[in-house]
């Protein structure tokens, strides 16, 4: 299946094909308030507001949107580590951290590499020198933060960024690894 990448660092040209792509994704989850789209689309406005926000969509040979990923940078004391611990203070919390904030691949792509390839073209060409993201650790019975961590990063504690999400696993790891 062909599928072709896209990078935007404005959040108001990636909107639309994102949300369609998350709409698909996360089809079965979007009754529950943290995953409906006008939450998601609250966030991306949020977050396509702050430093480093960049979004990379795949889109199939149809030019449909397939699959997405999106983060900004976070510095030391961002609620970003705040939410994992008051206290937490390690060599990648004192420096500029991309905060992977959503990553999602259409039920047809998966299983292809989309999803790394979106990943990895996120990270490319950042000047973060890590990377972190929240799993939940349930997702496919565990699978997913599986792939993360074949993927380099390793987990660094719980974290319920919002109290009607789950508690989710906080994960890092260097940006060029």
């Amino acid at each position: 299946m062909t599928t072709r990448l896209r990078r935007f660092t404005d959040v108001e040209q990636a909107c639309l094909p994102l949300i369609e792509a998350y709409a698909e994704v996360r089809a079965p989850l979007l009754h529950l308030p943290n995953y409906s789209v006008p939450t998601l689309a609250e966030r991306l406005q949020r977050y396509g507001r702050t430093p480093g926000f960049s979004a990379v969509l795949a889109f199939d040979a149809e030019d449909r949107p397939v699959g997405y990923a999106y983060g900004n940078t976070v510095e030391a004391g961002d609620l970003w580590w705040k939410r994992i611990s008051d206290d937490l203070d390690t060599e990648y919390t004192r420096a500029p951290t991309l905060a992977l904030r959503e990553i999602g691949v259409t039920a047809a792509f998966r299983g292809t590499g989309l999803a790394r390839r979106i990943h990895d073209d996120l990270l490319a060409g950042r000047e973060d020198r890590y990377a972190s993201l929240m799993v939940n650790p349930a997702a496919g019975e565990g699978k997913v933060q599986r792939v993360y961590e074949s993927w380099g990063y390793k987990a660094i504690g719980p974290v319920q960024p919002a109290p009607d999400s789950p508690v989710l696993t906080a994960m890092v790891r260097p940006l060029n690894a």
